[in-house]
């Protein structure tokens, strides 16, 4: 099982992630994409990497705002494995 950050890690973290922020137990950000699809692609592609590192995150599709929450489900909160998809997440925004 994936092991807990501390407080202090995921602040620490968090100062290397711009855009994210912590929500309790979970990681989040939402980005704005120019439409509709260009969403649902970004979500497509999210989900492809998600499905690849078997680690799965939260998407709530709003028109063109997108959020993402990560959080490891199995371990109560916010893992290295979080870690690593936002990341993932972010290479794929850019």
């Amino acid at each position: 099982m994936a092991e807990l950050l501390t407080d202090d890690d995921v602040r620490r973290v968090l100062s290397d992630l711009p855009g994210w922020s912590r929500d309790g137990d979970a990681i989040t950000r939402t980005v704005t994409c120019a439409s509709f699809l260009a969403g649902i692609d970004l979500v497509r592609r999210v989900a492809d990497a998600a499905e690849s590192a078997d680690h799965h995150p939260d998407i709530d599709i709003r028109w063109t705002a997108i959020t993402f929450r990560l959080s490891t489900h199995s371990a109560g909160g916010i893992t290295d494995k979080d870690v690593t998809l936002a990341r993932t997440i972010d290479s794929l925004i850019s």
